[in-house]
């Protein structure tokens, strides 16, 4: 295998690979650039470009593509507070504070290198895995699935800050509005009004969007200030990110492990890895101060995202199930350059297969450096005032939301979500939660009504699925007692005997 491995490796760096690749970060970096376009949306403009490629060239181009959009949507979350994609939410918790007290670069040197590492961990983990991955991929089925999106959910109260009440209305509120349209389970439509839009649901990235970048244009009019409350970037910074993810490199190495793993689960994937890892983080890293500003708000969740492509493309390359949004459209891709996911990629296509571990990796470096590279100049957006900005971002988030459907729905939605987001941002209830219990709403049903279906109650004896409901009681009361416990030993401390 290792004899293949470096034939691969030769192949990848052949020069006209290499040019494709590159063409591949590249537009990755301008899809993560644009709020409300997305990988899967970069991924389906290059599908008509393939056809007929071989497939060394093809997954060059495709994979160049998908191992850098988490790397750049990091710009808009951390410069603008709105989500590049879905996974690149929880960055902004503490990535754009960082940004408003003018240390923009600092958090996003930070974020870079993190995505590197986590990009080439997953790299490595899916090389690793290769000869192991079909027993775990086969072990989960719906009551399994079900678990871990209720894992998912218990992020809710660890992002509720000191407020668990709002944040589990809010995570209801979320619920409630992922269940518009088209049932799981029965064949009917619910909460629609007969209103034709509504009947696949809301989309992910108007409701994203809408609740984040909404209020954050219009706290920055009515302010009349630029991002950046003090109209500068801190010099350094960027080395500064650099060495900050160093000192925390187990955090890192943590995260992008937790990445991986959640990264190969189909249904779980890119839309809650980054919260799952945020939350993981902020309850087992000692005297922070997440969500007003912690570097290592922005290391966790980062470290994470890349190294989930890693993950998503085990049981995407070994039975044809796609972890993500991005990878169902790689499966698209490699049918049409002629071949099939399944064991074929582990025998006759094995040389494919280790071409796209080699090219997730070195795009990986490739894309960090170029965006290192542009920080700077990119970072200055920070500084521009809100009168100048507003109006273009404004102008590109309607594009970015109407691109969902192609519906005045879209842009409808868009503003009404966003002034949803604008009442909960100015009574302080947590955004995040909502945003979780909309994404997880419809895969908690479809599991749970397949496992009563299928096992009635018997699904609760399943080993695997009582092992995740002891994580999600830890999850809930752990945080709650160490709080307690923590408190509690301050205020002896301070006690003067």
């Amino acid at each position: 295998m290792f004899e293949i491995a470096i034939e691969a490796l030769v192949t990848v760096l052949d020069p006209s690979r290499i040019g494709f690749m590159l063409l591949g970060i590249s537009l990755g970096i301008l899809v993560g650039l644009l709020p409300g376009l997305s990988g899967t949306v970069g991924m389906s403009l290059l599908l008509p470009f393939i056809f007929g490629m071989d497939p060394f060239t093809g997954m060059a181009l495709l994979i160049g593509m998908v191992a850098v959009v988490h790397t750049a949507d990091t710009f808009p979350s951390v410069l603008l507070g709105i989500p590049g994609s879905s996974g690149s939410q929880a960055t902004i918790m503490d990535g754009h504070p960082l940004a408003k007290k003018g240390q923009a670069t600092r958090a996003l040197g930070a974020a870079f290198f993190c995505s590197m590492v986590g990009g080439i961990i997953g790299g490595i983990v899916l090389f690793l895995t290769i000869p192991i991955v079909r027993p775990i991929v086969l072990s989960f089925s719906s009551p399994e699935l079900f678990m871990l999106s209720l894992l998912g959910l218990s992020m809710v109260g660890l992002l509720s800050g000191k407020s668990p009440m709002k944040g589990i209305i809010s995570g209801l509120l979320g619920l409630a509005l992922g269940s518009i349209g088209a049932a799981p389970a029965v064949a009917e439509y619910r909460y629609t009004s007969d209103f034709i839009y509504l009947f696949n649901g809301i989309p992910f990235a108007v409701v994203a969007l809408g609740l984040f970048a909404f209020p954050v244009m219009i706290e920055m009019l009515s302010d009349n200030r630029s991002v950046s409350k003090g109209n500068k970037i801190v010099s350094g910074g960027l080395l500064t990110g650099i060495k900050d993810a160093i000192r925390n490199k187990w955090l890192v190495l943590k995260s992008a492990i937790l990445g991986s793993v959640v990264g190969f689960i189909p249904g779980l994937g890119g839309s809650v890895v980054d919260w799952l890892s945020y939350g993981f983080a902020q309850k087992t890293v000692k005297n922070n101060h997440f969500g007003s500003g912690d570097i290592r708000g922005v290391i966790a969740p980062e470290s994470a995202n890349n190294a989930k492509e890693g993950g998503a493309l085990i049981p995407t390359l070994m039975f044809g199930i796609p972890g993500s949004g991005t990878t169902a459209i790689l499966l698209g891709g490699l049918t049409l350059m002629g071949l099939q996911a399944g064991p074929n990629m582990l025998t006759s296509g094995l040389p494919v297969t280790l071409s796209i571990i080699w090219t997730l990796v070195i795009a990986n470096i490739f894309g960090v450096l170029l965006c290192l590279l542009l920080t700077r100049p990119i970072s200055r957006i920070s500084t521009i005032p809100a009168n100048k900005l507003v109006p273009f971002l404004f102008i590109i988030l309607l594009i970015g939301s109407f691109q969902s459907t192609k519906s005045w729905g879209d842009i409808l939605f868009f503003v009404l979500i966003g002034l949803l987001g604008l009442v909960m941002h100015s009574l302080d209830w947590p955004r995040p939660p909502f945003l979780i219990g909309f994404v997880l709403s419809l895969s908690a049903e479809r599991y749970l009504w397949i496992s009563m279906d299928r096992y009635e109650f018997a699904w609760l004896t399943h080993p695997i699925v009582i092992v995740i409901g002891a994580l999600i009681v830890v999850f809930l009361f752990g945080g709650y007692f160490v709080k307690r416990i923590s408190q509690a030993y301050e205020n002896n401390k301070g006690v003067d005997v």
